[in-house]
């Protein structure tokens, strides 16, 4: 019997196959004389859409933040193909965060709060011994008002990345889409949105992160190799 493989972080690759190379064919061949229009968004919109399913069908593992990434790429394939209006494009740059904003706050009013599934989780935290040392420390109520604060710091992180969303594609994305006007200003769009939303999200993510180290060290007295998770050996 086969077992699913191991999923791997490479975020080069993930960089190569998200950004760079769509940002690259948006902006030099999308031209009359090389792709075209239609033919540029295709071909770029294909990469992070088939990288995606590849991950997805390889490790055969439901990722919500994925999917509405996927969600996200055929929207914008469906904008600029339509020639919708341009206004599209911002409101569902805003979108995509800002439901997972919503979610992740959603999530604190039931017994599987998102927080975990993004940071406490058994894949980079020791789950069950900081809850066992919680435990004999009294502190177990403590640690969830903690992680009900986390929770609200993810969101704002996402509250965050939907406005800049919204502004970044407002003011560069001027030009109506089916053109190569469009496909350029996208694959700038895409280009910059890396060092000036994801990069500072995730300096949000790991000061959060770092905030709920800080809360188990106090809480518990483990040191920070104490609560990540053991690798596997192969």
């Amino acid at each position: 019997m086969n077992s699913v493989p191991t999923h791997k972080p490479r975020p080069m690759v993930d960089l190569m196959f998200s950004i760079i190379l769509p940002s690259i064919i948006l902006m030099k061949f999308s031209g009359e004389n090389d792709l075209g229009a239609s033919g540029g968004l295709i071909v770029a919109l294909a990469f992070p859409l088939g990288w995606g399913l590849f991950e997805l069908i390889k490790y055969r593992k439901f990722n919500f933040i994925a999917l509405l990434g996927l969600i996200s790429v055929l929207l914008t394939g469906g904008i600029g193909l339509f020639e919708l209006d341009t206004k599209w494009l911002a409101i569902k740059e805003a979108a995509i965060p800002a439901v997972i904003g919503i979610a992740v706050l959603v999530s604190t009013f039931t017994p599987y709060p998102l927080v975990k599934a993004l940071l406490f989780n058994p894949a980079i935290m020791d789950v069950e011994k900081i809850k066992q040392r919680l435990e004999e420390h009294n502190s177990t109520a403590i640690f969830e008002n903690r992680l009900v604060k986390a929770t609200y710091l993810v969101a704002g992180s996402f509250a965050f990345s939907a406005t800049m969303n919204y502004i970044l594609a407002k003011w560069i994305v001027t030009s109506a889409a089916g053109t190569p006007e469009f496909n350029e200003e996208l694959g700038q769009l895409t280009l910059y949105s890396y060092p000036m939303i994801a990069l500072p999200t995730m300096v949000m993510m790991m000061g959060i992160f770092y905030y709920l180290w800080r809360t188990i060290h106090d809480l518990t007295g483990l040191k920070l190799e104490e609560v990540l998770a053991a690798k596997e050996e192969d």
